[in-house]
């Protein structure tokens, strides 16, 4: 008898066919975005849930007493009660690497966005101000040849070290929770303090996973390290950043620029005020967004939940439910 899997999200045909070869699929078909009731109903029949951010935790697992599995098409898993899930025993996993060079491609464009002034230019050229004689005005600064400094050298750290030193020619400094002897040789990275790191980067990356050590571990403090010329983008999870302290840095000139492609609160408050500054590049959390590899996420997923409900060890369980 197949199991049953609620889909909290649209797939593509592709990955629903694939589900339904190996699982009885249930959705919400009602108008409208489903309320909490309608989706604590699904779930009380449900062996395993297929979502990308449904927050899972006791309320929620209380209503689903058969529940096996949740398969995020994320790479992050901040939605998780790891707790609850262990206790209950429900199999967690995520889709790494299908990614990796997707967010890469973003985050160097953050760079050359904030570095170059691109979108604060656009405009002005759209508003016809671009006037005869004011070059000086609109340079921006260079990123071949630079220093860029990541914090946190995963997959991605990796394939963002690799367009830098190759594509760019930038010396790549890094800190991590350990050595990354792969970057080291490929990219010639070299590992630093975080200090370090702060006070020597043109450019400086945040790729950190969501954690209680992690949250807001860049604010006033890590700000006032830096060069007033830096660059900061962000491509990993808001709550990392101390937003106002991050604005206030913007605003002071404690800073030179920012990229961001995620946010304290998502969607971004129209009063917040970043979406006033013009030496911010602001993205809404896209990073991985192209149909490509938005297919292969939710494909990996799917694969991740049929291996987890036959029996088998999924591919990618988060390390912290791995048995």
């Amino acid at each position: 008898m197949k199991k049953t899997v609620y889909i909290a999200r649209p797939i593509p045909s592709k990955v629903r066919e694939y589900l339904d070869e190996h699982c009885h699929c249930i959705e919400w078909q009602g108008e409208g975005r489903i309320t909490r009731d309608d989706m604590f109903e699904l779930l009380s029949a449900a062996d395993g849930l297929l979502t990308s951010g449904t927050r899972i935790n006791a309320e929620l697992l209380d209503q689903a007493p058969k529940l096996k599995i949740v398969s995020n098409i994320s790479v992050g898993y901040n939605n998780f009660d790891l707790d609850e899930m262990r206790t209950r025993g429900v199999i967690g996993t995520n889709t790494p690497g299908v990614l990796d060079d997707t967010v890469a491609d973003l985050i160097i464009g953050l760079m050359l966005s904030a570095a170059r002034r691109m979108p604060e230019l656009d405009q002005l050229v759209r508003k016809g101000l671009w006037k005869k004689g004011m070059d000086e005005e609109m340079f921006g600064v260079d990123v071949h040849h630079a220093t860029l400094g990541i914090i946190g050298m995963g997959r991605i750290g990796e394939a963002v070290a690799q367009r830098a030193r190759f594509g760019f020619n930038m010396d790549v400094l890094y800190s991590n929770r350990s050595h990354n002897v792969e970057a080291e040789q490929k990219f010639g990275a070299r590992y630093c303090s975080m200090d370090e790191l702060l006070a020597q980067s043109d450019y400086i990356l945040v790729m950190t996973p969501l954690s209680k050590e992690t949250e807001k571990m860049i604010g006033r403090a890590q700000f006032a390290k830096m060069k007033a010329t830096a660059i900061f983008i962000n491509a990993s999870r808001g709550q990392i950043v101390d937003e106002a302290a991050l604005i206030e840095a913007l605003q002071t000139g404690t800073i030179q620029a920012a990229g961001l492609d995620v946010f304290e609160v998502e969607p971004v408050d129209a009063d917040n005020p970043l979406l006033k500054l013009p030496n911010v590049v602001l993205m809404p959390h896209i990073g991985s967004a192209t149909h490509a590899t938005r297919s292969d996420m939710a494909m990996l997923a799917a694969k991740n939940m049929v291996a987890g409900l036959s029996g088998q060890v999924p591919q990618n369980v988060v390390k912290e439910l791995r048995g």
